[in-house]
């Protein structure tokens, strides 16, 4: 069995702002798709109105084998505005492992105003310990403990991608795994 027909998640780069368009073709389509999603107050003629938006623009991620991704961006027409992100040391789309999905997919799922999405990690941010949330909302969720606006969060890491910081977890709430 080749790595391209393994069920894998895959991060897909979309433009023009069509992720949730992706992600309905995409499940229309028997995959499992996800676009992380956020709440945001927006304002016009003096009107606040709340919607919920794409957190992350232009990403949507796909579990599928990447044969059937490929036969259903090039179906359905997808291929002028989505296409996978690569690894450059591998020279091969990125994959995201199931536990880290899962865990970015609990902590996303939230929509809390307190969930931070790190687009760009930087060195300090990975000098954190392996922990495992014990209680509360999101009990169970692995990953390293940040300091993100002088708040202490655990931060679910997408290797290579981005990452998602939960909101604030008291340190009993707090089982170190190394």
């Amino acid at each position: 069995m080749m790595d391209s027909d393994i069920l894998f998640w895959y991060p897909l780069r979309v433009t023009y702002s069509r992720e949730l368009k992706v992600r309905e073709i995409f499940c229309g389509s028997g995959c499992e798709a996800f676009v992380p999603m956020t709440v945001r107050m927006l304002e016009k003629n003096g009107v606040k109105e709340y919607r919920t938006v794409p957190a992350v623009g232009n990403l949507c991620f796909i579990r599928a084998c990447r044969t059937a991704i490929d036969e259903i961006r090039e179906a359905k027409g997808l291929k002028s505005y989505t296409s996978y992100i690569w690894n450059k040391g591998t020279r091969r789309p990125i994959t995201v492992p199931d536990k880290a999905m899962d865990d970015f997919i609990r902590v996303s799922e939230t929509m809390r105003e307190d969930i931070v999405y790190l687009h760009e990690l930087n060195s300090k941010l990975r000098q954190g310990q392996m922990v495992r949330v014990i209680a509360g909302p999101f009990s169970g969720v692995e990953g390293r403990v940040v300091r993100v606006k002088r708040s202490r969060r655990v931060m679910v890491e997408l290797p290579g991608m981005m990452a998602v910081a939960t909101g604030y977890v008291p340190e009993a709430d707090l089982e170190i795994i190394s």
